[in-house]
């Protein structure tokens, strides 16, 4: 196995939907044992701690309904020049925050790629697309908005330009299950590669992601993971606010990281949307670290089976 340096960034990003709770999602992967786990298999573990918004200014075509734009804004923008800065370093994990911090993640690790002639792929685990722009936006909750902004979609007022727009054939999102009718028809008109939970049933996991794994290795492309932790299923992993029933097993999203590591494809990776308050003892943080751990070599011979007498 390949050793790396793992870059953690503490993103506790709070402002991307109106309920609050991820805050404290940084601190619980670190209690979790996050830096250990990934000690343990060779690598270097670097954490910068926690980030702090740039300040912005709420700009006046922003709409109205949209919640914490400023806020989320200033995050954006703290979090393209932290992941610039990380991926000269080594391997970057975002740890989260809601999934608004990927506005800024992916823009970050994108204009990297730029600057060394690669082109960025993207990974979304997510049982939701997260691709409107804030005016297609019903709830106004910047969370679901990511992959709208980073392909350089309109409408992000206020907001850090994106000066590298990642391409939409080089996106593939697994998991879906709750698509909003506006996100729908933006998708199907896109060049995004999707996968919902049921061609997943039919066909398998493995078959769409090795052949979009295929393809970023083809170029040799760098690649973003995004793993929100409702692409889990709630019975697995229950600390999310936006529970949507039907979602991958442990099995699935392990042999998914598992390829991921085969690939050595990964060049940086979101760990998003844990709510740690309603947590079952710690249950979800642990599922998050154990998937990580997997993305980075991690093994099933690795792990010790223990006996109780």
């Amino acid at each position: 196995m390949t050793t790396t340096t793992c870059i953690l960034v503490g993103a506790p990003v709070d402002s991307g939907k109106n309920r609050r709770g991820c805050l404290m999602g940084p601190d619980a992967y670190r209690t979790a044992g996050l830096a250990e786990a990934l000690g343990n298999l060779g690598h270097a573990v670097r954490d910068m701690g926690n980030l702090t918004p740039a300040p912005a200014e709420l700009h006046p075509e922003m709409p109205g309904h949209v919640y914490a734009a400023t806020q989320t804004a200033g995050w954006t923008a703290t979090l393209i020049e932290a992941a610039q800065a990380a991926m000269a370093e080594g391997v970057p994990i975002f740890l989260g925050g809601d999934h608004s911090l990927s506005l800024g993640s992916v823009a970050g690790v994108a204009a990297h790629a730029a600057a060394n002639d690669r082109p960025q792929f993207v990974l979304w685990l997510d049982a939701h697309s997260d691709f409107h722009t804030p005016q297609t936006s019903s709830s106004g909750n910047l969370h679901g908005t990511p992959l709208g902004y980073v392909t350089g979609r309109d409408g992000f007022h206020g907001f850090p330009e994106v000066k590298h727009p990642v391409p939409q054939e080089n996106i593939c999102i697994l998991g879906l299950r709750s698509v909003d009718l506006a996100e729908r028809e933006a998708l199907q008109q896109s060049d995004i590669r999707y996968h919902d939970m049921r061609a997943i049933d039919e066909q398998g996991i493995a078959t769409p992601l090795a052949a979009f794994l295929d393809d970023v290795a083809a170029v040799g492309g760098a690649l973003h993971v995004s793993l929100d932790v409702d692409f889990i299923d709630p019975s697995f992993a229950p600390a999310v606010g936006t529970t949507v029933p039907g979602g991958a097993t442990i099995r699935e999203a392990h042999l998914v990281m598992e390829m991921i590591s085969d690939s050595g494809l990964m060049t940086s990776l979101d760990l998003v949307e844990l709510n740690p308050f309603l947590d079952e003892r710690g249950r979800t943080a642990q599922v998050m670290v154990d998937l990580a751990a997997s993305a980075l070599g991690r093994r099933v011979f690795d792990r010790p089976t223990r006996a109780f007498s």
